[in-house]
């Protein structure tokens, strides 16, 4: 069921932009996107950008999410981010399980439940970032991966907290790789993501959550992308570090 309004996310600014760069960035898509009101727009900077990006989009169209958060309401945890602290800027989304915190943190399922939980205790919306491997596409594990993660990473949340989280489909093997999904790839794993969400919840909370394509998305493949029944926004990966790719693929999307 596709959402009468995409959700197109900035979510891979990564461990990218100073605040002077952040701040033109969004500055840019400010005046790109100001008439836009079909879509709903996320910026997600880097932790250190929030308090002053925060600022030039309080009058805007677009709203503000984090890269991450601790699990952790707050204590003696060196580094981390709790979300409360997150909110003090007006942040309204927050990044979950992305592909790289995965890979790269050791981040498990059980984590990615927990700072669910957290995040929507704080009544933040969390993008829970679920996705395979290329080994694993490749040897016919897509739907077991997902599967896996959808029953670990959503472990705990009831029907109205799944209603007020998103789902991001990240297939890592298209995200740097020179290799792309295809609409119909991309649409075949929303829809098992969907019947998934509607035997572990039921169909009626299915449907109304929402789910990202997170894979290579850029102006040239958004309108196709956004054009399939199961696909209900975008969580863009480098193209979001750029005014006009950005865009594009914004207005691509309505």
């Amino acid at each position: 069921m596709v959402k009468e309004r995409k959700l197109i996310i900035a979510g891979n600014w990564k461990m990218n932009k100073t605040v002077a760069e952040a701040l033109d960035l969004v500055n840019g898509l400010k005046r790109e996107l100001a008439a836009v009101k079909e879509v709903d727009i996320v910026v997600c900077p880097p932790f250190t950008a929030l308090s002053e990006v925060s600022k030039v989009v309080l009058d805007s169209n677009i709203r503000l999410g984090a890269q991450d958060m601790s699990q952790h309401i707050g204590g003696a945890y060196t580094g981390e981010i709790a979300a409360g602290m997150l909110k003090e800027f007006s942040v309204r989304y927050v990044i979950l399980g992305h592909s790289e915190r995965r890979q790269f943190n050791g981040e498990t399922d059980a984590l990615v439940a927990t700072k669910a939980a957290a995040a929507l205790g704080a009544s933040l919306k969390p993008i829970i970032c679920v996705g395979e491997l290329l080994h694993q596409r490749e040897s016919g594990q897509t739907e077991a991966v997902i599967e896996a993660q959808l029953e670990g990473s959503l472990k705990g949340l009831t029907k109205g907290q799944l209603e007020e989280s998103i789902i991001a489909y990240e297939p890592v093997w298209a995200i740097g790789t020179g290799k792309v999904a295809t609409p119909q790839q991309a649409q075949e794993v929303h829809a098992y993501i969907r019947r998934r969400l509607a035997i572990m919840f039921d169909e009626s909370t299915a449907r109304h959550v929402r789910i990202q394509y997170g894979g290579s998305v850029k102006s040239s493949n958004a309108r196709e992308l956004m054009s399939q029944p199961d696909v209900d926004g975008a969580l863009v990966g480098g193209a979001s570090l750029e005014v006009r790719g950005f865009s594009d693929i914004v207005k691509n999307s309505i």
